[in-house]
This record gives C-alpha cells, structure tokens and sequence, in this order.
C-alpha cells in the first residue's frame, strides 16, 4: 500500500509511466491501473480488493446445502450414503459430488477428523496349499447369538481344509486366550498338530502388537504351526470354512435351542453328520471323514521353547517388553514379555528381529529404535527381496470374489520348513 502511495506522488511529480514501470518494476499496464483506481476512488481505491467472483455456476444452492444438513442431522451418514439417499428422495435435483458433500459436512462442523490408530499389520505371505489334509486348519467364530433363555454363546469352529472335516464347533464361556487356547489343545492332542492355522484379523487370533501375533498366535509358533491371516474385509479368503458356517446356521440355529448345553447338543449332532454322513461335492460326494486322517506330529506334553540358527543373536525381553542391546533398551513391546527374539544382522546398522521362523521388525542398533517394517528405498538398499502380490482367480460373480474353493494363491510353506518337526508318528510316507 505504501509503494502505491509513493508510485502516485511521483507521478504527480511529473515522473512519466515508464520511468515509473522501470523504477518500481512492474508493467506499464500495472502502473496504469493503479493510476485509474486513484483517479477514480482516492488513496482508499488502492487497497487489495477481494479475489472472490461475482459469480459462480457450480456454487451450492442454499436449498441444496439445506437439504445436505438436515439429511445428515437425521441420519448421521457419510456423504456417499446422503448422496444416494438425497437423490433418491429429490430426484429432480443435481446434486454434487461426493468429495462436495463432504467438504459441506467438513465447513458445517458436522465430520471430525479421525484420529489415526495402529491396526493389525495385513498378511503379506501368500497363502499356503491345502493339497493334503493337516497342511492347514481354518479357525473362526461363527458369530455370537442369543439362546432361547437368553444366554449369549459363541459358537468357535475348526477344519481342516483339505478335507473338510469339522474339527471342533464348540461354544466358549469366552472368546479370551486362555478358553481358545484349552480348545486348540484339546484338538491337537486329538487330531494332532497342523502346518498352518488359517484365521481372521480379529481377537484373540490378531492384535495390534508387531506382525499381529497375539498370545495364542505365540503360542502355537512354539509348537511349530505356521500363522496365516485373512486379507483385511475380505472373508472369501476362508471361503469354505464360511461356507459350512452358512450350513451350520441353517441347521442349528433357526431358531436356537432353549439353552446353551441343548444348544452344544445341537452342535455335537451337527458335528456328526456334517463329518460322517452328508456327502460333500467338492469331495466327489464323499464325506470329510472318509478323507481325513490324523496328523502324524504330535502335540508335544510341553510347549518346546523357540529354536534359532547359529546366525542369530538371541536377547531375552523383559516384562516391560524392552530388549537390551549394548547396555541400551530398546521398547518393542509388552507382548514378548520375558519371551526370547531373535536378531539378525542386516547390515552393521539394522537388525531383523524374529520370533522362532516370523519376522516381526527391525532394530535400529544406532539410535536404538524398533521399526515394525522399514521404506521401500532402505528395503532395496539393504538387498530384502519384496513379497510378492498375491494373484487371485478370475472372479465369479462381484469382483474380489474367487471361484469356488479355497483362495487360489500360490504355495508358501517355505516358512514351514523352518520348524523342527518332532513328536512325529512313524510315517515315511509324510513329507511336509
């Protein structure tokens, strides 16, 4: 404002447009405007004038933006959801896009910004085979319900899925570690012990510690079982196991039992004939029992303790879930509480940290920092090979959704491999 003042006391002063142009370094178009505004409106005409248009064609109408705030007050949706809804009811109307509508919401105070939250780490493996029965058990929740006396139950389900044999369908007092945990034990001293448990993102198979290992989950890698994850908000990866859930509800649950022991009862008969009697199509209409045989790895009558290579640095961490490395401790979390990591050098900086086979991070040796996975470019440059992107089947029906049958991605039991395979029945022919 000051240098506009000056530019017309100049002018007055007899200095022509172009010295002034050249003088203040500006455009003689420039000059001339500023001249203008003074001539026709004084000193207070050389002020900033807002940017803002007169007029603007995609600007909200009032109506719209009326109908935008009272839909979300009344349904408290997002903007996808008011959009159709809005258009459905007005139809006669255009409404903006998505991205406008919620930027509406947003200038309304209506929308909060979530808060960013650590969730589990998704399942970068590719998934393993099932071309015979023990390579891999598929364990889920049926999903709670409410008996006839109103009793909550949550039914928890096992199978191999190479056979289809139902393993266990039973109703647990809780879904915590330690009543999953009797019941795997239970279905491994019976059936014994598999090469790879297929299983959700959710409690008590997940968490949010690193690699998404929970107690049971640490558990059964002491026993040598492989964890294997679901892909987030994608069940059809436990397509089949989701499959005989759809046949256990239509059996047993419409409607439930008067209570939770006739309920177990109904689950137990279930059970039997579902293994033994009803003939499976993907079977060649043979029953899942007719093709399952136990496992010939025993479960073991203690939890053996984790097993690491000459290579590896062993370094217990202590109940405040820290190691020490070089007289400095290191937080990585309270889940490994007095369990014994593994590290292995990556270079003279940077450690992978394990867990028996599982990575499940990495060290920072000089600053003294536990990383749950590193960037792409100090990936590369540290020679780790990316895991590959798993490759799904040509869909049938909605995309996303493979064809009948377990997710069809290629073999991964090199992990596996890993494990020492003790406790075994005298079996030759078994080559896992």
């Amino acid at each position: 404002m000051d240098l506009r003042v000056q530019l017309i006391h100049d002018y007055n002063e007899g200095e022509s447009v172009s010295a002034l142009a050249e003088i203040y370094a500006v455009s003689r178009k420039t000059v001339y405007k500023w001249l203008e505004r003074h001539e026709t409106g004084g000193v207070a005409a050389l002020a900033d004038r807002r940017r803002t248009p007169h007029h603007s064609p995609s600007k909200l109408s009032d109506e719209i933006l009326a109908h935008i705030l009272a839909a979300r007050q009344r349904w408290n949706w997002g903007p996808r959801k008011l959009r159709v809804k809005l258009a459905a009811a007005h139809p006669d109307l255009v409404w903006p896009a998505e991205s406008t509508l919620g930027e509406v919401l947003k200038r309304a105070g209506l929308t909060h910004r979530r808060k960013p939250r650590v969730r589990t780490p998704p399942y970068a493996q590719p998934f393993a085979s099932v071309e015979r029965v023990n390579r891999t058990w598929c364990a889920d929740f049926k999903g709670w319900f409410r008996t006839g006396d109103g009793t909550r139950c949550d039914p928890l389900t096992l199978t191999d899925a190479h056979s289809r044999y139902l393993l266990r369908c039973q109703i647990t007092p809780k879904t915590d570690t330690l009543h999953v945990a009797a019941i795997f034990d239970a279905a491994f001293r019976e059936y014994g012990l598999p090469l790879v448990i297929h299983t959700d993102n959710g409690v008590p198979f997940a968490s949010r510690a690193p690699g998404g290992l929970s107690r049971v989950w640490m558990r059964w890698v002491r026993l040598g079982i492989l964890p294997e994850r679901s892909r987030l908000a994608s069940p059809q990866d436990n397509g089949r196991h989701e499959r005989m859930h759809s046949t256990l509800k239509q059996a047993t649950l419409s409607p439930p039992e008067r209570n939770a022991r006739r309920q177990q009862d109904a689950f137990d008969r279930f059970r039997h004939e579902y293994n033994h009697e009803r003939p499976h199509e993907a079977l060649d209409d043979q029953t899942p029992a007719s093709r399952y045989t136990a496992s010939p790895r025993l479960m073991p009558r203690r939890v053996p303790e984790l097993q690491y290579g000459d290579d590896v640095q062993v370094r217990r961490v202590s109940q405040q879930g820290s190691l020490k490395w070089k007289s400095e401790r290191t937080f990585v979390s309270e889940i490994f509480a007095y369990e014994w990591l593994g590290l292995r050098a990556l270079d003279a900086r940077y450690f992978q940290v394990l867990y028996g086979p599982l990575a499940v991070g990495f060290l920072d040796t000089f600053r003294h920092v536990f990383h749950r996975a590193l960037s792409v470019a100090l990936r590369r440059r540290l020679g780790m090979d990316q895991h590959p992107e798993p490759v799904e089947m040509t869909a049938r029906g909605k995309p996303g959704n493979p064809t009948i049958g377990f997710p069809p991605f290629p073999p991964s039991l090199e992990i596996a491999a890993r494990f020492p395979h003790s406790h075994t029945h005298d079996d030759s022919s078994y080559n896992p």
